[in-house]
């Protein structure tokens, strides 16, 4: 069985889920946009750059969730997918994700954005396995902390060969695996894989393709 993983932000949805999230809880004004607005756009720009730190970003993103349960924000999660995530879900990662699926391969989500957010693209996508940022819950609330490491930048390596241990998969999959990822954060965890894919890749994560002969792939979106 040959393993794909796929990540989610910016490869298989046309937006980041934290950036989108902080939109949706702006608009509905659960959020202060004098003060929270533009430092959402600072985090996700200097995530993709690198200079801002897993930590840091994490826990800007994991702030929102803080003080309500999973029970309370059932409703609005509900809302935010089918309002901004479904929409931005191109027919062409549905198709690429299907692709692999009728093939018969082993398919995996990997993504930086907590699991309470992403579970449900997971989902609508047909993916049994996610690994994700978890975020950190005392007495059914958020705290807005993480639990675990990080599933970003070097975590995302260190989170994947701990999946493969628990589902009892030897480690040298990852010699055979496909990686498809838009970002250079990815990189520890495409430089691992066998087959890592470029997709619709930032300036950094581009040029490293290119003079890794890495393959790169534009999907219609």
């Amino acid at each position: 069985m040959t393993l794909v993983v796929f990540d989610l932000d910016h490869t298989l949805l046309s937006g980041d889920s934290d950036v989108l999230w902080c939109e949706f809880l702006l608009a509905r004004g659960l959020l202060d946009r004098a003060t929270f607005g533009e430092r959402n756009s600072q985090v996700e720009q200097g995530y993709r750059d690198g200079s801002v730190t897993v930590q840091a970003f994490s826990e800007f993103y994991l702030s929102t969730l803080a003080g309500r349960s999973r029970g309370e924000w059932r409703s609005l999660r509900d809302a935010f997918m089918s309002e901004c995530i479904v929409p931005r879900i191109p027919a062409s990662a549905r198709a690429l994700v299907q692709s692999h699926r009728e093939a018969g391969e082993l398919l995996v989500m990997s993504t930086a954005t907590n699991r309470y957010l992403s579970e449900l693209t997971a989902i609508e996508l047909g993916f049994e396995h996610l690994i994700a940022t978890e975020p950190e819950e005392a007495d059914g609330v958020f705290t807005g902390r993480s639990r675990s490491v990080l599933n970003m930048r070097e975590g995302k390596l260190l989170r994947m060969r701990e999946w493969l241990a628990a589902m009892k998969l030897p480690s040298e999959m990852l010699s055979e695996a496909t990686f498809y990822s838009d970002s250079i954060n990815d990189l520890p965890l495409l430089q691992a894989i066998g087959r890592p894919v470029a997709v619709d890749p930032d300036a950094k994560l581009f040029a490293h393709a290119q003079a890794k002969g890495w393959a790169v792939l534009r999907l219609a979106r």
